[in-house]
């Protein structure tokens, strides 16, 4: 009798368990139909027809069909022929919303950056400081075409603030294509918000080193700088590279010291470059940056590597030159452009174009320094305002072919600076 009532306490305990299992299976059942149901609902979303009654799907199918035609033009070759530009790829409202002879007081500094698929995800840092017009060029080659194509269109559609900001712009070489990404599916798998972009930028992240792109080719960084100048209306434009940090309300500084201190045409605003250990928080303000500057955890851009290249920045004097209000940018001091100063600076449009010739690594932003100083152009550093690159610059980081390409871009440099003599005729600076 005893034994008669185990067996059945047994029989009920097993039932349950079964019954548990069940039930378990049933839920993940559930869980992955409803899953795949929303990742359907989400691709629809993306590529599905125009019919939809939700609110915002106007405007998600006004994006996808701008997508559709800036694709359908096939783009434009460069002055090469060697690379393929799809300029505006993705329009930002705030550029979509622009009308000839608008107040130009609404558009005066923008950000232009450049980067490949690998550096993308550097966007969601750089846009929480910038929350402003923001222009970017990104370069892509075989497969990476269609994997950018398909993730800038999923951030201009998951991310309210790059949809409102960013101007996308593509390049890639002239026998390659971007084609609309409907068909590319695998792409799109697990993405359902703006977070979920980013992780998958991420384990993009660090493909290969500096312009070590695979197949032998050359990344086009002076034309991608003016790509994504040319995509921007601003009457001042800030050009840095997408792993670089301006200080914080920049945007909003530099506005302010323009209403009360009318700028020369001939005059660009310079703002010191630092490089920051990877494990620090970027600063946010000038006595943040000098405070890791004392310490070691912020040098010099470039110090290692080309300690000349900034030094005419004069970095003593900016670190101690005091500053009455951080909030008031003006201007510390100018100076004269000497060789071999590279800056970063916010210019006006009209300043001359990156010359396109240069590719990798090597003199491709001191050429066009060089042809500012042989133009005219005077440099004010700007009193509080700086950028700052994540990482040391160290020396063993870069690709194996860079002393090739710096020596052979030389070469280069050297015929630009002879032509610069027939461009300026009149001019008797020299660099």
């Amino acid at each position: 009798m005893h034994l008669s009532k185990k067996c059945s306490a047994f029989k009920v305990v097993l039932s349950a368990l079964l019954i548990v299992a069940l039930l378990q299976l049933i839920y993940l059942s559930f869980l992955s139909k409803f899953h795949g149901k929303q990742q359907r609902y989400r691709y629809s979303e993306l590529f599905g027809g125009s019919g939809g009654k939700k609110n915002g799907q106007h405007e998600k199918n006004t994006r996808k069909e701008r997508l559709r035609y800036s694709l359908s033009t096939g783009g434009i070759f460069d002055n090469s022929g060697q690379y393929r530009v799809y300029k505006n790829l993705i329009k930002s409202d705030y550029t979509s919303n622009q009308k000839p002879g608008s107040d130009p007081s609404s558009n005066v500094l923008a950000l232009a950056t450049h980067t490949t698929i690998n550096n993308l995800h550097h966007l969601e840092s750089l846009l929480e400081r910038w929350h402003n017009p923001l222009s970017v060029a990104i370069f892509a080659h075989g497969q990476d075409v269609k994997f950018a194509t398909a993730l800038v269109y999923a951030l201009s559609f998951f991310c309210p603030q790059i949809q409102a900001l960013v101007d996308f712009h593509l390049v890639c070489l002239s026998g390659e294509m971007a084609s609309f990404p409907d068909k590319d599916r695998e792409h799109f798998t697990g993405l359902e918000d703006c977070a979920s972009v980013f992780s998958r930028l991420e384990t993009h992240r660090d493909k290969y080193k500096n312009y070590a792109i695979s197949g032998n080719i050359s990344y086009p960084n002076n034309l991608l700088r003016n790509v994504a100048r040319g995509g921007t209306e601003s009457s001042y434009i800030l050009v840095i590279d997408i792993d670089m940090m301006p200080s914080a309300d920049l945007h909003q500084q530099f506005l302010a010291m323009i209403m009360r201190r009318e700028p020369a045409s001939d005059e660009v605003f310079v703002l010191p470059a630092f490089e920051i250990r990877h494990a620090r928080k970027m600063p946010a303000t000038k006595p943040e940056l000098v405070q890791l500057y004392q310490v070691g955890e912020v040098r010099p851009f470039y110090e290692e590597l080309c300690p000349r290249c900034q030094a005419p920045t004069n970095y003593s004097q900016w670190v101690n030159s005091h500053v009455r209000d951080t909030d008031t940018l003006e201007v510390a001091y100018t100076l004269t452009w000497t060789d071999p100063w590279e800056p970063f600076y916010i210019g006006p449009h009209t300043v001359p174009l990156y010359d396109e010739n240069f590719k990798q690594y090597g003199f491709n932003r001191i050429s066009q320094a060089c042809e500012l100083h042989v133009a005219g152009y005077k440099f004010s550093v700007l009193s509080s305002a700086f950028v700052v690159h994540r990482g040391f610059k160290i020396q063993g980081e870069f690709h194996a072919r860079k002393d090739e390409e710096n020596k052979r871009n030389r070469v280069l440099f050297r015929s630009f600076k002879e032509g610069l003599k027939t461009k300026y005729p009149s001019s008797n600076r020299r660099c």
